[in-house]
């Protein structure tokens, strides 16, 4: 028993080390807003066997796993999307830290594709903000759940509910608006919750996440929307620019290189990569490309990995890759079931996860490289619309029910 429990000691020690010296996946998309992960030795082809551990979550959610350090977070609606909820899973072994109902009252109405727990949170690990639509905007204290401060933002009324997600930036926290009743881009104090300033939108449903870009001499906060997209000074929300998009919903998180930030429409239109750091309306002037795009409902987020852009799509299931420097198509790939979470890739290999708990990993590249096909063996009655993430020598994927951890035992 004494060298057993040295043996764990000493296992608990290491993995403190790994976490100590990793980056931490701190919103939607990771750190830095494009989906790009530098963890090591995550595996590339897995089953039900590699499930280091596997948590079930209270009620259902939609929200893709963050964490900072040692701790996981995520969000989830219970009693029927009457109670909003903000959930704390140890990285290491699954248990669940804490859990802080953060709102009660009667549900709104949501689409069947959607839940009333869509968005994802954002840390800076003193921190956790949670935003719920009707359920309002929340920061809680990331060690202990306690609520700091609450806001309530409206009603968000349409037939889809919500989905942007938050994002901290110079000490703000900023929030997409977006409703069929009233639309607009707000930032709050991060310490206290206070309005530092509101900027309105075009007023239709959007559940798109403000990406940051810097340009030689400044930086951007720039927004996709349902016919444009739209770039803001993150002081005082004044308007930079606008670039006429392809009014097919402004779903789609924008895709980010170094030169351009893509816009993906959330129905078929055109595709349109547009360089940042000009003044008032860019169409055609700052455009590196527009590409027509057709087909079906794009709910995922795009993904560039080097020189390629990454499209998913939920029905039919189809991946998509294109040449990010001028938008031409490199091939397609039909796959069983479709996406409606976005990929992230891991030092350069996509990982893509079906509705159906499917985790298909590839190598972008001018054609098809499939690396592996990869299941956990989920129950018919979980769905999965979080996009993963990964933390060295493991593969966080969650469903409506369940947090998984993946990994070599």
């Amino acid at each position: 028993m004494k060298l057993l429990s040295a043996f764990t000691l000493l296992s608990i020690s290491l993995v403190t080390l790994t976490v100590a010296a990793e980056s931490n996946w701190t919103q939607w998309r990771g750190s830095a807003g494009n989906g790009l992960s530098n963890a090591t030795g995550v595996p590339q082809t897995f089953s039900k066997d590699n499930v280091v551990w596997k948590t079930e979550l209270p009620g259902a959610g939609q929200s893709s796993p963050i964490f900072w350090e040692d701790t996981v977070y995520l969000t989830s609606a219970t009693e029927n999307g009457k109670q909003r909820v903000v959930i704390a899973v140890e990285r290491t072994t699954g248990d669940i830290q804490w859990q802080t109902i953060v709102w009660e009252g009667e549900a709104e109405d949501t689409h069947a594709m959607n839940n009333r727990a869509s968005s994802t949170c954002a840390t800076d690990g003193e921190s956790v903000i949670a935003f719920f639509g009707k359920g309002g905007l929340h920061s809680l204290d990331a060690k202990t759940g306690k609520i700091v401060w609450s806001r309530d933002l409206g009603n968000f009324e349409g037939p889809w509910g919500t989905g942007a997600s938050p994002v901290i930036v110079d000490g703000l926290v900023i929030q997409n608006c977006d409703a069929d009743n009233e639309s607009s881009l707000m930032a709050f104090q991060l310490e206290t919750g206070k309005t530092v300033w509101k900027t309105s939108r075009e007023t239709i449903r959007g559940w798109s996440t403000p990406v940051v870009f810097q340009t030689d001499g400044r930086k951007e906060l720039i927004l996709n929307g349902h016919s444009k997209v739209v770039s803001y000074n993150i002081a005082n929300g004044d308007v930079y620019w606008e670039c006429i998009a392809s009014v097919g919903r402004g779903t789609p998180t924008l895709a980010l290189t170094k030169e351009t930030v893509i816009s993906v429409p959330g129905r078929s239109g055109t595709m349109v990569a547009i360089r940042p750091g000009g003044a008032g309306d860019v169409s055609g002037k700052q455009e590196a490309w527009r590409v027509e795009r057709g087909g079906g409902r794009d709910l995922p987020s795009p993904l560039v990995v080097g020189d390629y852009l990454i499209v998913t799509r939920l029905r039919p299931g189809i991946i998509t890759c294109y040449d990010n420097r001028n938008g031409e198509q490199l091939w397609q790939q039909r796959v069983e079931g479709g996406f409606s979470s976005s990929p992230i890739a891991i030092n350069g290999i996509v990982y893509t996860v079906t509705e159906s708990g499917v985790t298909h990993v590839f190598k972008p590249a001018n054609s098809f490289e499939s690396v592996s096909k990869n299941s956990v063996d989920a129950t018919l009655e979980e769905t999965f619309r979080a996009s993963p993430a990964a933390f060295d020598g493991h593969l966080l994927i969650r469903s409506d029910k369940f947090l998984y951890c993946i990994g070599e035992k």
